[in-house]
């Protein structure tokens, strides 16, 4: 951990672009923080599975403190900061002039659940109104770009921090400022998490590649195939909407997640179904079969009510199953069996 309690950023963390950040050893990551809460709770399950409730009770504790110094030295009063410089300047803080807001600082502190829900409703707000430009279809993963010092006549400024590679793209292009699809992406997944299905479904077609190909105008701007995940899309003129890296399995099955998971709400896990849909209200519903081995699972979520998500009811078969949490056993056994799902005023 750094100078303000956040784990250290090294040479880069997801953002690999970022690798002078913390070149010196002391750079910190607010992102990294998150991810090493979401990390620590998963594995703390298997702790307790295997009768390790000491080590489990130390990690929770950890993951504690961890949530308080992310409250006290990463919300930066309107959204959570990035980072901060080997020097203890702040990366992704209103008082930058680049990278004043970054998505994945954002749509993590739902994904691992900050201690202060507020916050994570502001910072996805922020995101809403910085990042997602509606007209162009575009979801950005920072806003301003990075840009390389500039000349002012005797010399070049030398006031502004160093990133890393990334300020090497031009800015607008791939992390530097542009749609980056794999974290784009977590948004759909923190969108949900809050219960906004009408965001989540609106970012999903987004960043949903074929959406970019749907009029010739878009054709001739996205220029690249409209059947494949695309990893990056420019956001600066003169190529606004321009598609990037195409076939790209990683943010290929990021996509495919949130749209199954986040907001159809289906994940396997183990040998149960959990069932946590978060659609629009305007939707009526939808049907999902699923093979399970030998056996097959007709599932029917009906929002008649146009609550978009909350579990009302649920049965199997015919037969009622507790609603927190909404699982399903499923069972290798060669039959027919038919899920029927309420969305309403239920769990929450």
């Amino acid at each position: 951990m750094g100078a303000h309690g956040l784990p250290l950023i090294g040479t880069g963390d997801w953002n690999d672009g970022m690798n002078r950040v913390g070149e010196h050893g002391r750079g910190e990551s607010v992102w990294l923080a998150w991810f090493l809460i979401a990390t620590i709770e998963a594995y703390a399950g298997f702790a307790d599975a295997r009768g390790e409730h000491a080590r489990a009770a130390h990690w929770r504790q950890c993951v504690q403190a961890l949530r308080g110094t992310l409250e006290n030295s990463g919300w930066d009063g309107a959204w959570y900061r990035r980072g901060y410089y080997d020097d203890g300047a702040p990366l992704g803080s209103a008082s930058s002039s680049e990278c004043r807001i970054d998505t994945i600082a954002q749509s993590w502190s739902a994904i691992a659940g900050a201690s202060d829900p507020a916050h994570v409703a502001q910072a996805m707000r922020s995101v809403e109104t910085h990042l997602i430009r509606h007209d162009d279809k575009l979801a950005l993963l920072f806003t301003p770009p990075f840009d390389k010092p500039a000349f002012n006549g005797t010399s070049f400024d030398k006031s502004k921090h160093d990133p890393g590679y990334i300020a090497g793209y031009p800015p607008g292009v791939r992390e530097n400022g542009g749609q980056y699809t794999h974290g784009a992406i977590w948004s759909v997944f923190a969108f949900a998490q809050l219960g906004q299905g009408e965001r989540a479904a609106e970012l999903f077609s987004i960043l949903n590649p074929i959406r970019h190909a749907d009029t010739a105008e878009r054709i001739a701007r996205y220029r690249v195939e409209p059947y494949v995940a695309c990893a990056d899309v420019y956001s600066v003129a003169p190529h606004v909407g321009r598609g990037g890296w195409t076939w790209y399995t990683g943010a290929a099955g990021w996509l495919y997640r949130a749209g199954l998971e986040a907001i159809l709400g289906f994940r396997v896990q183990g040998d149960t179904l959990l069932l946590e849909p978060c659609i629009p209200a305007s939707w009526p519903g939808f049907d999902i079969v699923y093979r399970h081995r030998s056996a097959e699972y007709r599932i029917e979520v009906d929002n008649a009510q146009r609550a978009g998500h909350g579990v009302a009811a649920i049965e199997l078969d015919g037969h009622a199953l507790p609603v927190d949490p909404c699982r399903v056993a499923l069972h290798d056994d060669g039959a027919v069996h038919r899920v029927k799902l309420t969305l309403g005023r239920g769990n929450p």
